[in-house]
């Protein structure tokens, strides 16, 4: 996934109420970013940290840019949670991702029962629901999800083994978005509820498939898929 526009380099002052973070731009302005991600951002947050931010030109958005990424330990991680939707699309589309190629079409946004799912794709012989999730926890070696506790994330799991009890195949796509990291699992810790039900959803069928990507400020692609331990 390419940038479409040339990103603004900033420092971290602050985030605050969840959807917003204050920045000051190396000419020495300061200006107030959209969060996207609304968890609680443990392990890559840090006042005073270098960041990037992509300008918005619409006229209808209070703020004029989207923070998308943070640099930790001199590594960039992506935390705008929208960008892994598109890089599962685009991969998806491309067959880029071991284990989800050989699809003649890949669509977007696709409901099932109460729930849309990020990523639909099929051909001849089956159909196919992704749920795509952004991974930004890190503890040692471990890229963990949630960094809160997600109602949401459970109820995408409960609907995935219903997509498999019909037939279908249903993945969890799990995109980490740092490279600093070796092993995906769930967090048990912070949000036991989804680990349980994840380890569920596996043994139902349901496919956990954790990429990780290298983010930079010109584009953010994925590089190999990590192992994982439910």
């Amino acid at each position: 996934m390419i940038f479409q526009n040339k990103l603004i380099h900033g420092t971290l002052i602050r985030r605050y109420k969840r959807f917003l973070a204050d920045v000051k731009l190396d000419d020495g302005s300061e200006v107030i970013a959209h969060c996207t991600n609304s968890g609680s951002m443990k392990s890559c947050l840090e006042n005073g940290a270098e960041v990037y931010l992509s300008p918005v030109n619409d006229p209808k958005r209070k703020t004029k840019f989207t923070w998308e990424m943070i640099k930790i330990n001199g590594d960039w991680v992506g935390i705008n949670t929208g960008n892994p939707n598109k890089l599962a699309f685009e991969a998806v589309s491309a067959g880029e991702i071991p284990g989800l190629t050989g699809y003649t079409t890949v669509k977007r946004e696709v409901k099932f029962n109460d729930s849309r799912f990020d990523v639909f794709a099929e051909n001849d012989h089956e159909k196919c629901f992704v749920e795509v999730k952004n991974v930004t926890l890190k503890e040692g070696k471990y890229a963990l999800f949630p960094d809160a506790v997600t109602a949401r994330g459970l109820k995408h799991l409960k609907t995935l083994i219903e997509v498999k009890k019909q037939g279908m195949r249903a993945v969890m796509l799990y995109i980490v978005q740092r490279s600093d990291v070796e092993i995906f699992a769930p967090a048990r810790e912070i949000d036991p509820g989804y680990s349980n039900m994840l380890k569920k959803a596996v043994e139902a069928g349901v496919e956990v498939i954790p990429m990780q990507a290298k983010v930079s400020p010109e584009k953010i692609e994925l590089v190999k898929k990590l192992p994982f331990e439910i």
